[in-house]
Order: C-alpha cells, then sequence, then structure tokens
C-alpha cells in the first residue's frame, strides 16, 4: 500500500496496479518539484526518511482514509534522495465507488502523510545555499547536533 522508492515513478503502472470493477472513480495527487518557493529559486530537492517508520504510520493513513471514505484500491509511494525540478517526488491514487469518496479519500492521504510521516524535505537554492523546509523537528538540539556531526538524517 505504502513504499520508498529512490528511482523514479512510473504513474501508468502505478494506475493500474489499482484497477477494480467495482471502482467508478479514480483520482491521483502528483507533487512534483519544483523551482521556486517562498520568492527563492530551488535547483534540487533532498528527501530523507526513517523507512520503517514511515511505513507503519504510512499503512495506518492508507488503512484510515479505507475506513472513512470507502475506498476500494489505494497506493501511495514516496521518493527519497536528490530530486531535480519537475521529478515526481510523491504519488496517491485512489479508487473508489463515487467520485467524492475518491476526491476526499485522496486528499485525506496526501495531507496527513505531509503532517505525520518522518519524512525530511532540503531545498537547494540557486545561491548555493540550501535549508530543512516543513519538518517541525528541524529545529530541535537533536537535529542541529545530527546535522553538525554530517550523520545528515534529522
Amino acid at each position: 500500500m505504502f513504499s520508498i522508492a529512490t528511482e523514479s515513478l512510473d504513474v501508468n503502472l502505478l494506475r493500474l496496479s489499482l484497477d477494480d470493477s467495482r471502482a467508478g472513480a479514480y483520482v491521483s495527487f502528483e507533487g512534483w518539484v519544483r523551482d521556486h518557493n517562498e520568492g527563492r529559486a530551488v535547483t534540487r530537492l533532498e528527501y530523507e526518511a526513517h523507512q520503517s517508520l514511515a511505513v507503519s504510520e504510512a499503512e495506518r493513513i492508507l488503512l484510515e482514509a479505507k475506513d472513512r471514505f470507502g475506498l476500494i484500491a489505494f497506493r501511495c509511494i514516496h521518493r527519497v534522495g536528490t530530486l531535480a525540478i519537475g521529478e515526481l517526488a510523491v504519488w496517491v491514487g485512489v479508487t473508489a465507488a463515487h467520485r467524492a469518496e475518491a476526491f476526499e479519500g485522496c486528499r485525506y492521504i496526501i495531507d496527513e502523510i505531509k503532517a505525520r510521516l518522518p519524512i525530511w524535505k532540503k531545498e537547494h537554492y540557486a545561491d548555493g545555499s540550501s535549508q530543512w523546509v516543513n519538518c517541525q523537528s528541524c529545529s530541535s538540539p537533536q537535529h542541529q547536533l545530527a546535522a553538525a556531526s554530517g550523520s545528515g538524517t534529522p
């Protein structure tokens, strides 16, 4: 249901993995690496994850969505590593009997994935600088110590 990938994603294969004759609706979300954030030119992103925790929490999120919205099939994949502008960073796909449930379920999954998973994003800027963004723990002493020691894992 959820996986972390280090290679490019094939959205056509992902979509086919959700085929089910009970479904009347399919909705997907693709999150791409964009070239800017908050007025700064971005050259690439770097994602890191605590894989076992991310997978277990994501599985919980997907099952919550299934129960809450009556989803028939669902899947989410998040990339890690260095991603170039335009690359696909995260993909969510769901099917349901009706479109409203499919839209709501897909939105719930991506919102919860972004809020709850231990996946960290580092932006690299055109001026040569970089910073971790959208990371609640990045200002913690543990993260700063890890960054200073060169471990790289927040």
